[in-house]
């Protein structure tokens, strides 16, 4: 190569080799091949040279290896910037974690798997409801008082709500599968009133219904499943009571109580001084709600139950506020 062009090659691949950021190396790019750059400037040249053909040949071979030049300090660069976001997702993926599913989550799945072990299958339904599945099916006609305890959130009156209970979803159970009997099946799922947000109500909160219909079903069978999940949650020691209560869609009603795991039955703000924690109503299903779903109540009979979710995770988490369920904050860590 002519003895000035390979000295403008050595400059040039000494200055490419030397530079540390890309305006540097862009700059450099410019000056050798731009418009008005070292090459075209040495290519308009060729025409003084002594012999044209070989000095162009030159010229050709001297751009192809400063093009080499800057493309592989750009692929070196590149390889950097791939060795950095492979550094950072690994710091990334080494940190510790800070999250967990949350702890009604938790619960509740702990729950499915207890019924599933018991042949149950999970079932769900929407959370806008008419109030003939929410109320009527129920045997909760227009002019019952019970309406009254159940302050409704209505999409569109007197029709449609967003359901107040997860009876509700038993209701569509019993429509759907009238003609495929037997049944077993529970379904966790949030329902909604107006309440009056405390330490232990909320106006959007969580229920865990059960419900089977079978021949000859008993009291018998539903304290003996609800015994279950009160030990498989707490433990063999737990305190739990039983009082008869007035629910209208099960005849007798039954109103499981856990003793309060913050006081341990001496009563405090989160028991209202009661020691004893309300957990739910269950029952025999009543005669007039088989019959709404098509159900001979002579030949079938069933149980059902509806436990707060929330009040059940508190317990098991020892969580004292539901308000801190509902909060999303993420300082906020249970004792897991």
């Amino acid at each position: 190569m002519n003895q000035n062009l390979d000295q403008i090659k050595n400059n040039y691949l000494a200055r490419i080799n030397s530079v540390t950021t890309d305006t540097e190396l862009e700059q450099i790019r410019i000056e050798i091949l731009g418009r008005n750059g070292e090459i075209n400037k040495l290519f308009s040249e060729i025409k003084n040279a002594a012999n044209p053909r070989e000095y162009g040949q030159q010229l050709n071979q001297l751009k192809n290896e400063l093009e080499t030049a800057l493309s592989s300090k750009e692929i070196q660069k590149s390889e950097n910037i791939r060795n950095l976001k492979l550094d950072i997702r690994n710091s990334i993926f080494s940190l510790e974690k800070i999250g967990h599913l949350h702890p009604i989550t938790q619960t509740e799945r702990q729950l499915n798997q207890v019924f599933k072990k018991l042949g149950f299958s999970v079932y769900n339904s929407p959370e806008i409801v008419t109030d003939e599945f929410n109320f009527e099916r129920l045997n909760v006609p227009k002019d019952h008082p019970a309406r009254d305890m159940q302050d409704s959130i209505y999409i569109k009156e007197p029709e449609y709500l967003l359901r107040t209970q997860t009876s509700t979803i038993e209701s569509y159970l019993l429509q759907a599968q009238s003609k495929n009997l037997p049944i077993r099946a529970a379904f966790p799922g949030s329902v909604f009133r107006n309440e009056k947000v405390n330490r232990s109500n909320h106006f959007v909160f969580h229920q865990y219904q059960a419900v089977v219909v079978d021949k000859e079903i008993t009291m018998k069978d539903l304290i003996g499943t609800m015994d279950l999940m009160f030990k498989t949650l707490y433990g063999p020691n737990v305190v739990v009571r039983y009082r008869c209560k007035y629910y209208p869609e099960v005849e007798p009603g039954v109103g499981p109580d856990m003793q309060c795991f913050n006081c341990h039955g001496k009563g405090c703000p989160l028991c209202k001084y009661a020691g004893w924690i309300e957990m739910g109503g269950s029952g025999m299903i009543h005669p007039k709600v088989l019959e709404k779903a098509g159900i001979n109540p002579k030949v079938w009979s069933g149980f059902a139950f509806g436990m707060g979710l929330d009040r059940w995770t508190m317990a098991q988490k020892n969580i004292k506020d539901i308000r801190t369920l509902m909060g999303g904050n993420l300082a906020y860590k249970p004792n897991l």
